[in-house]
Formats: structure tokens, C-alpha cells, sequence
């Protein structure tokens, strides 16, 4: 079977519920919020979801590829890398500073150890970096390596998955960024969200008995929540981003299906344990020339409202909104379906015949559906 890589993308859309949780913090510290449909909702970032996606051991274990890094202390990890043959630290941190400013971003102004913002770089670009800073012998030789990679970089392609996935920007250096193929929407809450307070205390364990009181107080905000997460996939442009690696790419799908599945943000998790799983999980192989993305939020412009628990009725309204999309739109672009979802989920017809027995089936599904 060959692989087509004609304009298909993956849709994926997940019904997520937490108990109290506070997954996102803004900069108050309370859990991450928006209006949607006049209604109060919680939120998690896109860019929250990405870093849970692409930390997931499951996700760099799939494709058999170390992921991407983002740093801004590119100077010393170079450095580090070039004393393997040279000892001399004073050296490698100037080549590797003159390299790294020429390529990637200016040093931040405080911290001239450090470049002014956070660069995503794959491990194959640190190798070629030290590989060729090691035969630099002048300002020149470090000038032609800059040069060199640059003009690699302009290819814009990449050998890490998650960079080929979620993309980079270097404003500095524009003609080497990478246009993401994965697009992610905030995950919002299917219904009305009122965010608690938890009062906590603190004994200090070595006090005096006969000393009452509290050694410690303070407040925790946290909400719980049913998310719709909804993501799209460029099959072309992923493939375009890993630099044709057809293999590499089925493998990067295989990965971020498995990812996203499996991932939790780790916002206060030590003080709520959020590890739960998606309840439901749809996705879609579409053929592009043959229609747009269908992003499913608007279900939930009407918030949800019941008093028997979120997950069912969620589905419910999802159901109910996808069916109509298909029978105003048509279904002609939809080349693949398939669901996965919890024993105990109660499922419509239309669901329940795109249905898979497991996780992996579900996975090999999508997988199959871009051949």
C-alpha cells in the first residue's frame, strides 16, 4: 500500500472531564477562564496542551526520535558539547556565543549567557553545531558555519517531531521558521464554571504541644470541568516539515494521537492529582480539495446544564451537532471516522458505528485512513 500524501488533515475532537483541578494558571493564579456564549467557562491553553502533548513519554517512545528543546541557554549546552575535544571553556563559550547569536537571536541584556528569548532547536542541529564549531579556528570559520546552517535552516525543515508538529518562530531570523502543521484550539469547559477557593492550613510538626494554631494559611483557586479539546493536523505539511519522511511521519501521527489521549497538564498537580483520562475521543481523516475543517465548538455555544454529570451529555450535544454538519455539508470530504470512548459512555447511532474496540485500533484507524 502506498502512502498519499495529497491535502488530508486529522481532526480530533475530546471530551475531557476533571475533577477539581486548577490544570492552567494566569497571572493571578487562578485557573485559566473566558466567556463563551455569555457564559463563564474554564480554559486551557493551547500552548498548555502542546508541552503535556510533547512531554508524554508515549510520544518520543513512538516515534523513535528525541524531541526538540526549548532554551535559551543554547550557548552552554554547545559549549558543553565542544569539550569533548577542546578543554578550553574560555574558547568554546566565545565560538559557541559568536555562532549562536549569528544563527538563532541576540543575548539577553541582563544575562549575556543566555539569548534574549527561548529558541526550539532539535538535537541534530546541536549536533551539526558542535560537529562544526570543533574545526573553527577563527571568526571566519564560525561566520562560514553560521552560514551554513542558515542556508539548511531555510529549507524549513526539521528531524524532531513536536518541532515538525507544533512549528517555531525566530523573529530574527525569519527565513528559518517553520510553519506549524498542527493547529490546537483552547480547551474550553462544555458548560458554566464557578471557580472555588480552597483555605488551606499548615502544623508545624515540632511546635510545643500545648501551642495551638496554624503555622501556615494561604488560598488555592480551583474549578472543575468537562473540556471539549479540539486539534487539526496537516498531513502534507507535516510531511513537508519532516523533509519528505513519509515513515517518520505516520509514526509523528501515531505519536500525537497516543499524546493527546494520554496527556495532563501538570498545573498544581501535586495538590490535586489530575490524572484522569479522555471519556471520549473522535477523530477524522479528511480529504482537504473536498471540504474545510470542522472545529465542533459551537456545540457548546449553550452551555450544558445537568444535574447528572457533564461527560454523557456532552456527548450527547456533540452528536447531535455533528450529525447536522454532515447532513448540511455533506460527508463527501470525510475519509475515515472513528470513536473510542469509555465502557460506560452512552453513544448515539451515528457514533456508535464508527466505533473501535480499543485505543490502538482507534489509533491504527487514522493511521490507515492517510494510505
Amino acid at each position: 500500500m502506498t502512502t498519499d500524501i495529497s491535502k488530508k488533515s486529522v481532526e480530533l475532537h475530546i471530551i475531557h472531564s476533571f475533577p477539581a483541578t486548577n490544570l492552567n494558571r494566569d497571572d493571578t493564579g487562578n485557573p485559566k477562564d473566558c466567556v463563551f456564549g455569555g457564559a463563564h467557562r474554564l480554559r486551557v491553553s493551547s500552548q498548555c496542551f502542546k508541552r503535556a502533548i510533547r512531554h508524554q513519554p508515549v510520544f518520543q517512545a513512538t516515534t523513535e526520535v528525541e524531541n526538540g528543546e526549548r532554551t535559551k541557554r543554547l550557548i552552554e549546552t554547545i559549549a558543553k558539547g565542544l569539550q569533548k575535544s577542546s578543554k578550553d571553556e574560555a574558547k568554546n563559550k566565545d565560538l559557541a556565543t559568536k555562532f549562536v547569536t549569528a544563527v538563532y537571536s541576540k543575548l539577553d541584556a541582563k544575562r549575556p549567557d543566555l539569548t534574549a528569548v527561548l529558541l526550539y532547536v532539535s538535537p541534530t542541529e546541536i549536533n551539526w553545531a558542535v560537529d562544526n564549531l570543533e574545526k573553527a579556528k577563527s571568526d571566519e570559520d564560525v561566520a562560514k558555519c553560521a552560514a551554513e546552517l542558515t542556508k539548511i535552516f531555510a529549507k524549513r525543515t526539521t528531524s524532531a517531531p513536536d518541532i515538525a508538529l507544533f512549528g517555531r518562530m525566530l523573529a530574527e531570523h525569519p527565513d528559518s521558521n517553520i510553519d506549524a502543521a498542527c493547529q490546537l484550539a483552547h480547551a474550553i469547559s462544555t458548560h458554566t464554571v464557578k471557580t472555588e477557593t480552597d483555605f488551606y492550613t499548615a502544623v508545624d510538626d515540632l511546635k510545643p504541644e500545648d501551642t495551638a494554631g496554624a503555622d501556615m494559611i494561604g488560598t488555592i483557586a480551583f474549578g472543575s470541568a468537562c473540556y471539549y479539546r479540539y486539534a487539526r493536523l496537516d498531513w502534507k505539511k507535516l510531511v513537508e516539515n519532516l523533509n519528505g519522511n513519509i515513515e517518520l511521519a505516520e509514526k509523528t501521527v501515531k505519536a500525537f494521537l497516543l499524546a493527546s489521549e494520554a496527556a495532563n497538564p501538570s498545573g498544581m498537580g501535586n495538590s490535586h492529582d489530575n490524572n484522569t483520562r479522555p471519556q471520549f475521543l473522535l477523530a477524522v481523516v479528511r480529504d482537504d480539495s473536498k471540504g474545510s475543517p470542522w472545529s465542533l465548538v459551537n456545540a457548546f455555544e449553550k452551555p450544558i446544564f445537568s444535574r447528572d454529570g457533564y461527560v454523557n451529555t456532552s456527548i450527547e450535544r456533540l452528536e447531535c451537532y455533528w450529525q447536522g454538519m454532515t447532513e448540511f455539508y455533506g460527508s463527501d470530504s470525510l475519509k475515515t471516522i472513528a470513536v473510542a470512548a469509555h465502557p460506560g459512555v452512552e453513544l448515539g447511532e451515528a457514533f456508535t458505528k464508527a466505533k473501535v474496540n480499543s485505543l490502538n485500533d482507534w489509533v491504527n484507524a487514522i493511521v490507515q485512513g492517510l494510505k
